[in-house]
């Protein structure tokens, strides 16, 4: 395995970029550690394969560095860095079976046969495929299919990491969730150094021991699931991470409270502190799920308009205005949920303050 560094990595597509926007990938400095099983997870478009491609050896960076362990493999080919990669679309040999299928990756690397019968058949178990290993590959359902093409990647035991790129797409969903629990369960057997995007956040946050959430070609936050949702960095980690995403509205801190549409959300002391030193414009932003309604008014609670109200069955999204301010609030199923008029206070400990997108507080 490999602890892999990125320095000041960059790239573009275009032979002469013109602008900012042109680079698909902006100056990054990362390090994803020995052992770790990380995530990167962005819309379409955000340069998450491009970044993937990048370590691999596929796309070499118009600047910057990548270093396995210390030792720069920026000019190195895809071969010389050790690493195996999955890709979006299953990529097998359809006149092999699948036990020549999985047992080519070691055969080419001359590994002996029993060695090989041994990794292949561990494999197979792992996945569902053993029942299927003599049949010919393209006899196979695309599932299947993909199910091959995850078991050579993880059947080499040499390798520096593994990268995976939305490997689950053409899987049914029903298997997506065994899939994810099964390569969780080779990480914490075999400690590798896996590398896997999605612009899925269940996947990501299920899979992950961290998650690096890109936009516009730029890493704005690696944290734990746990990080992301309490503490997100950057507004739009709030508002990509999370169903529905963060509310965000514009405020005033005035004594110990933020100020929003008249009404007064007490905050707490942490962020009454970074908003007397911060400058521009400041947002509150709260999860949905930190949301309280009430029918009748308290202390510290503004008036507020029901909008709307979303039945999913083990929750509800309810819409609600706060002056001209619409936000979501997710509650349990049993929670009454008021009619109309209602009154909405806010946890001190889950309000937090951004100011120019960045958290402050």
């Amino acid at each position: 395995m490999a602890r892999i560094a990125l320095e000041q990595v960059a790239h573009a597509y275009a032979e002469h970029p013109r602008s900012d926007a042109e680079w698909a990938l902006k100056d990054l400095d990362q390090v994803w550690e020995d052992g770790g099983a990380y995530a990167l997870l962005g819309p379409s478009g955000c340069g998450k394969t491009t970044l993937l491609n990048v370590i691999s050896g596929l796309i070499a960076p118009r600047r910057g560095r990548i270093l396995f362990d210390g030792r720069d493999v920026t000019g190195l080919r895809t071969e010389q860095r050790n690493i195996a990669q999955v890709f979006q679309f299953p990529v097998v040999y359809d006149t092999m079976t699948v036990f020549d299928n999985l047992a080519f990756p070691l055969r080419n690397r001359r590994i002996d046969e029993t060695r090989v019968r041994s990794r292949v058949a561990e494999v197979a178990e792992m996945l569902d495929l053993a029942e299927v290993l003599g049949r010919r590959a393209r006899r196979l359902t695309a599932d299947a299919k993909q199910k091959i093409s995850l078991g050579r990647g993880l059947v080499r035991e040499d390798v520096a990491a593994i990268l995976f790129d939305e490997p689950l797409t053409v899987i049914d969903p029903g298997l997506k969730w065994q899939l994810r629990r099964k390569l969780k369960e080779v990480h914490k057997r075999r400690r590798l150094t896996l590398i896997y995007v999605t612009h899925d956040q269940n996947e990501a946050l299920t899979f992950a021991d961290r998650v690096a959430v890109m936009n516009e070609g730029r890493v704005l936050q690696v944290g734990t699931p746990q990080a992301l949702f309490e503490r997100p960095a950057h507004r739009f980690v709030g508002y990509f991470i999370g169903s529905p995403g963060m509310n965000f509205v514009p405020c005033v801190v005035e004594g110990d409270a933020a100020l929003v549409a008249g009404a007064r959300l007490p905050l707490a002391e942490e962020a009454l502190a970074a908003a007397r030193v911060a400058t521009g414009r400041i947002e509150l932003g709260v999860r949905p799920e930190h949301l309280r309604l009430a029918v009748e008014p308290a202390k510290g609670a503004a008036e507020v308009t029901v909008r709307a109200v979303e039945d999913l069955g083990t929750y509800r999204i309810v819409t609600i205005a706060l002056g001209e301010h619409v936000l979501k609030a997710k509650l349990a199923a049993d929670r009454p949920v008021p009619a109309g008029a209602a009154y909405l206070s806010v946890p001190p400990a889950a309000a937090r303050l951004y100011a120019g997108g960045r958290l402050i507080g």
